[in-house]
């Protein structure tokens, strides 16, 4: 293991697998990389959709786009290099969130911009006050809850990465040959790169894969550069461009996917710690991810931008990749900084098409569902766990398959439960983990089974 030396004399590891390593620039700049283009077309889709619902179009777009970008930036430096309690010390990236975007735009259609805006800020400082109480809370959140959570993820994820290979939601080419033959180019890249290199080529496989499919794509004419040329060179963020509204109707519903994002982020930094360190997120690390979530949402409404949260397209990165540096993650959330000051850099990535993106996500997706199993059969599991797990997954990804299922409920209830499979696997994971009692003889073949493998 490589160590240098601090200013104050202390040793630093050089090690990208350590949580507190950092590698040289030469390295960390490339890997840093291969995360935020992982991340970048989803956290800027979310405010273009919405936008698009709230009849927000020109400069005033441009505005929302830059936002994005310069708020994910922020929050995920903050997640790497916490201030007091705020950052989870972790290599967390963070950016604008798609779980939130059915509410997005059920209170931007009843509200405005401004009505949504006031929901996010009230939001964001009721998941900070969540994030301060974990602790109690925790108890909720066993292994077999949170894996269940994590296990969720990754498989509500992986129809998004095929979406995305076969040319992205609303592609005039969607599911043309040419999007799947770039796409599948991509994931044979990533999968030989990381599979039979070593070195800078394994680690780097993701952006590797994703720089030739981009060089593919152009001849090809997948890539139109026209933002690139209408993009400015520099411009400053403003905040409260759009003004705040306050509304209860909007408020309550944002409250309670706070609530819902909550336990997605506990989901998200245990499956970090779990796929990337073979051990249990602490206490300290959930809680500070949780109050930077949420402060970093108010944040953003100040600034134009919606609800922020853990990426976990970038959780997956983790689980393949090993790559644990916060440092690495930090360098790439300067990078969308910089691209929320510099609209021509973020341009440029965002014209990367949609197929370059799916091919590399759905190895990252896979590696997601993956961890959730690890954290699920770390222990053998009892007939009680294989309920609440089967039932779990049963009600969240067969109702988000069905949407008609809850047609004559409550607009709110559709809302709430309609939209995420993450939602209902996690609820039904924590009140059967509640209401069925842990049996003494399967906590005892548990122990043995223990034992045994010993």
């Amino acid at each position: 293991m490589i160590k240098a030396f601090g200013s104050k004399g202390k040793e630093v590891s050089r090690s990208k697998y350590e949580v507190d390593g950092i590698p040289p620039l030469s390295e960390a700049i490339p890997l840093g990389l291969q995360h935020i283009f992982a991340m970048f077309a989803s956290n800027i889709a979310v405010p273009m959709i919405v936008a698009g619902i709230a009849g927000i179009q020109g400069a005033d777009l441009t505005i929302m786009v830059q936002c994005a970008m310069f708020i994910a930036g922020i929050a995920t430096l903050n997640q790497c290099y916490p201030i007091g309690r705020v950052g989870g010390k972790l290599p967390v990236v963070m950016g604008t969130s798609f779980g939130f975007l059915p509410t997005n735009i059920a209170i931007a259609k009843g509200y405005g911009i401004s009505g949504l805006l006031g929901a996010t800020f009230v939001g964001g400082l009721f998941g900070t006050v969540l994030g301060f109480f974990l602790k109690p809370l925790r108890r909720f959140f066993p292994s077999l809850v949170t894996g269940t959570v994590v296990l969720t993820i990754g498989l509500s994820l992986l129809p998004t990465g095929i979406t995305s290979m076969a040319g992205g939601n609303g592609s005039p080419t969607f599911g043309s040959p040419k999007n799947w033959i770039v796409g599948l180019i991509v994931l044979f890249v990533v999968l030989g790169l990381n599979q039979f290199t070593k070195g800078f080529t394994k680690t780097s496989s993701i952006l590797l894969g994703i720089i030739v499919g981009y060089i593919i794509a152009i001849p090809l004419g997948m890539v139109n550069l026209a933002p690139v040329k209408a993009a400015s060179w520099f411009s400053l963020p403003k905040p409260f461009h759009f003004p705040m509204e306050f509304k209860w109707g909007a408020i309550a519903p944002m409250m309670v996917m706070f609530i819902v994002t909550t336990v997605e982020t506990v989901g998200d930094v245990s499956a970090i710690t779990m796929g990337g360190a073979g051990r249990e997120a602490t206490d300290k690390e959930l809680s500070g991810s949780i109050i930077n979530n949420g402060l970093s949402s108010s944040f953003a409404a100040i600034f134009n931008g919606l609800p922020t949260t853990s990426f976990s397209q970038n959780v997956g990165m983790i689980a393949f990749t090993k790559i644990m540096s916060r440092f690495v993650v930090a360098v790439g959330a300067i990078f969308l900084i910089v691209a929320g000051l510099i609209p021509k850099l973020g341009a440029l990535v965002s014209t990367i098409p949609p197929s370059v993106i799916g091919g590399a996500s759905l190895v990252i997706f896979s590696q997601i569902t993956l961890t959730g199993i690890n954290m699920l059969t770390s222990t053998p599991l009892t007939d009680r766990d294989k309920v609440i797990i089967g039932l779990s997954l049963a009600f969240g990804i067969g109702l988000t398959q069905v949407p008609a299922a809850m047609e004559h409920f409550p607009e709110f209830v559709k809302l709430i439960f309609g939209g995420s499979g993450i939602v209902i696997a996690c609820l039904v994971a924590m009140i059967l983990n509640i209401a069925i009692p842990q049996q003494e003889e399967a906590i005892e073949n548990v122990k043995e089974g223990i034992a045994k493998e010993a």
